[in-house]
């Protein structure tokens, strides 16, 4: 049986799609790719407002609606790929095609202006098991000063939720082993207080007793954690150590960032019955919104174990 071929665009809406697309391509010199993308964008809307009634030119904010509202639902049950990312790249085309007809006269008004952007699903953060955690928190050999640092580094990180840049650029005078708290200054130069734990606490006293001296060899340095250089630690430093000692743990199939024992931290303690204002706190983030995120995380995880233990699940 013969394939079913693409209907054809109506000529008063093939004139105006190739004039926006000609005028794309002289002004602003676009790929051929991206230039075919707006192409295919506006033929598909065009065929369907066909179906309607309509050409692109009579369009209205509610068909365009309907349009964006039809291929999200059809994305969701058919697979067809037209998610929300798909429908928002398809508005912004949609923008920049009546912008220049209203900008011709062509339209008295454009029907996008009031239109809503679909709302992008949110990512994830990553976050390790328990047991892979405590596997990578143990990798280092902590035999040599190298190893001590690094053990150190994580049981502080998995310990207090720290982003890495607050990591790798705490000083000594931020660090109050007698109290067990250290102060961070994090983003929009916002200042918390947080708690070390037992465990991390222990570690630091043992790095700073026994590893950092011997790394530093009688330079003076206040940045917390050193390198054989005798020099700060750096972000891509981190990085490649959290890779290195990840491989090492054993941990496969799983996209380890230098992140990821700070979304540890947070997923565990919710897991474990925290309260999400205080881990806002820990966090450091400004909105409790950011903070929630961690919520689906843990729900998800919870999810995956009632599936994988429960008879019925």
């Amino acid at each position: 049986m013969p394939a079913e071929s693409t209907p054809p665009v109506k000529a008063i809406d093939a004139a105006a799609i190739d004039a926006f697309v000609e005028k794309l391509w002289s002004e602003g010199g676009l790929a051929d790719n991206t230039l075919a993308s707006y192409r295919q964008d506006l033929e598909g809307l065009s065929r369907w407002l066909d179906g309607q009634g309509k050409s692109l030119d009579s369009a209205t904010r509610e068909s365009l609606n309907a349009y964006l509202a039809a291929r999200f639902s059809a994305g969701g049950r058919r697979g067809t790929g037209f998610s929300a990312r798909s429908n928002a790249r398809l508005l912004s085309t949609l923008r920049s095609f009546y912008r220049q007809r209203a900008a011709l006269g062509a339209i008295a008004e454009d029907p996008t202006l009031l239109l809503d952007a679909p709302k992008l699903p949110r990512p994830l953060p990553k976050a390790l098991s328990e047991g892979e955690v405590d596997a990578l928190i143990r990798a280092p050999d902590v035999e040599t000063p190298l190893g001590l640092r690094d053990r150190a580094m994580f049981e502080l990180i998995y310990a207090t939720g720290l982003r890495v840049s607050e990591l790798v650029g705490l000083r000594t005078e931020q660090i109050n082993l007698r109290q067990g708290v250290l102060r961070v200054t994090g983003k929009g130069g916002k200042e918390r207080l947080v708690p070390l734990g037992e465990q991390a606490q222990d570690w630091l006293e043992s790095y700073y007793a026994q590893a950092r001296p011997v790394l530093l060899r009688g330079a003076a340095v206040d940045a917390v954690f050193v390198t054989a250089r005798r020099a700060g630690m750096t972000r891509q430093m981190f990085w490649t150590m959290v890779k290195n000692h990840a491989l090492r743990a054993g941990i496969e199939g799983k996209r380890i960032s230098p992140h990821v024992l700070r979304h540890c931290f947070a997923t565990h303690l919710l897991n474990h019955g925290a309260d999400l204002r205080a881990l806002q706190m820990l966090l450091g983030h400004s909105s409790l919104s950011t903070t929630q995120i961690y919520t689906l995380v843990a729900r998800e995880g919870l999810k995956r174990l009632h599936e994988k233990h429960h008879p019925r699940g």
